[in-house]
């Protein structure tokens, strides 16, 4: 099944098509724990290569790291376009290394276990744009001080739906895949309930703090302020995630978090207009930007079979039925139970926009939304946007068969069916 092939695609569009969760860059992140009084290396971004140079000179002899300022996991193990292994390295000899580095980051595209073969450029510094909680960015990477760790430990604040509550996720094994650690040892994994009004005790704090074993009283507290602030960072900005891989206890007794992954709940942007002012548009696909400025939930895919349909369910059943008779969808799209068909043509001007796509397969069961509604958009977008794309068309329910009148009267090359399986072969072979 398509579903199950496809599951990280489906997954995602089913989260993603009503909640965004936005992610900001780890310097972005390492600003906001500073701000609530968390510890981090000292760090400093750069936008050429130039101001690279004089960043890493401020480290003097000790060195420092530079890390490409990418919204994706594994950037160390990723690779540039360019042909750069890396998107983290250590710069040991001299300012002029950190200035190479930038030079081969900056515009480039990395490559990651989690951005597909397409890669998302390097960059970062967000400018506010007028009108919109959105940024536009700056080419940028961040050089952060070497502070050598003596033990790395991983550190998450998440909504757990065990206990209907936030929890404090901690282990000793950190500075690795946290997944694999939970599967491989359980036991590895403390989970701490924490009040949603009153935060984690001072008592709490310690207490984890002791069961991951931090050397001293003084690293115990260090670590348990760390604990307490970030639940305030949590609930003060409507945070999804905190995430510290790895919260490091260094060589010279300090508690530091090294890296941090925050997620924030888009439903909260309203209260939170300066975390929302950080978004940044160039890391994600422009197709998708655009359908979220429309109401559109849609997913961007692979395949050449553009899919308009409304419900996330009935959208994956429809993937699922095309994938059955040999198709490949090029999205996922769930125009929702308030479309208009200004809204359609919408829809249709985006998934047209796609060069892969061969046909469009438009799937409504009308229970909210009206049948109507979308054969006039069907009809307006085959108009006005010339588009000589078949399109194969299956509506039920709702004004049905007002609709299926709108399109014979339209005179167009729309093709009309009744059957489900029917309709998805004829789209697949038109898209061959």
């Amino acid at each position: 099944m398509f579903a199950l092939r496809k599951a990280g695609f489906v997954a995602r569009a089913v989260s993603a098509g009503q909640k965004r969760f936005l992610s900001i860059h780890e310097y972005q992140s390492v600003n906001l724990l500073n701000s609530y009084g968390v510890p981090t290396p000292k760090s400093i971004p750069a936008h050429t290569p130039q101001e690279a140079f004089e960043a890493a000179k401020q480290f003097g002899s000790t060195g420092c790291v530079i890390k490409a300022q990418v919204l994706a996991g594994g950037r160390g193990k990723g690779k540039f376009d360019n042909g750069l292994q890396g998107g983290v390295h250590m710069v040991q000899t001299s300012p002029e290394q950190a200035q190479d580095y930038a030079s081969k980051m900056l515009g480039a595209k990395l490559i990651t276990k989690q951005t597909g073969a397409g890669g998302r450029i390097c960059n970062a510094v967000c400018f506010p744009v007028r009108n919109t909680s959105w940024c536009l960015s700056a080419l940028q990477v961040m050089l952060a001080e070497r502070r050598d760790p003596a033990h790395e430990y991983y550190i998450a604040v998440l909504n757990d739906r065990t206990t209907g509550g936030p929890v404090l996720v901690a282990s000793s094994q950190g500075g690795m895949n946290i997944e694999e650690v939970a599967a491989k040892d359980p036991s590895a994994i403390i989970t701490t309930p924490i009040d949603f009004d009153n935060g984690l005790s001072r008592e709490e704090a310690l207490g984890v703090a002791k069961k991951l074993g931090f050397q001293g009283e003084d690293a115990e507290s260090q670590a348990a302020d760390i604990f307490i602030n970030l639940y305030k960072i949590f609930k003060d900005k409507d945070a999804t995630q905190i995430e510290i891989n790895p919260l490091a206890e260094t060589k010279d007794g300090a508690v530091l978090c090294m890296d941090a992954k925050f997620g924030f709940d888009d439903n909260a942007e309203f209260r939170q207009p300066e975390i929302f002012a950080l978004r940044d548009i160039t890391q994600e696909d422009p197709s998708e930007v655009e359908a979220q400025k429309a109401n559109l939930n849609f997913i961007k895919l692979d395949g050449n079979i553009g899919c308009l349909v409304n419900g996330a369910g009935l959208a994956m059943a429809t993937m699922d039925v095309l994938a059955l008779h040999g198709g490949n969808p090029a999205n996922f799209l769930d125009v929702g139970g308030g479309a208009t068909p200004e809204t359609v043509k919408k829809a249709f001007e985006i998934i047209s926009r796609d060069p892969k796509v061969k046909s469009i397969f438009i799937n409504i069961f009308g229970g909210i939304m009206r049948c109507d509604y979308i054969a006039e958009g069907v009809i307006r977008a085959k108009k006005e946007l010339s588009m000589d794309i078949p399109l194969v068309v299956r509506l039920k329910g709702t004004m049905e068969d007002e609709a299926k009148e709108l399109i014979r009267e339209s005179g167009l090359t729309i093709i009309p069916f009744d059957d489900l399986d029917e309709a998805a072969a004829v789209a697949v072979k038109l898209a061959l």
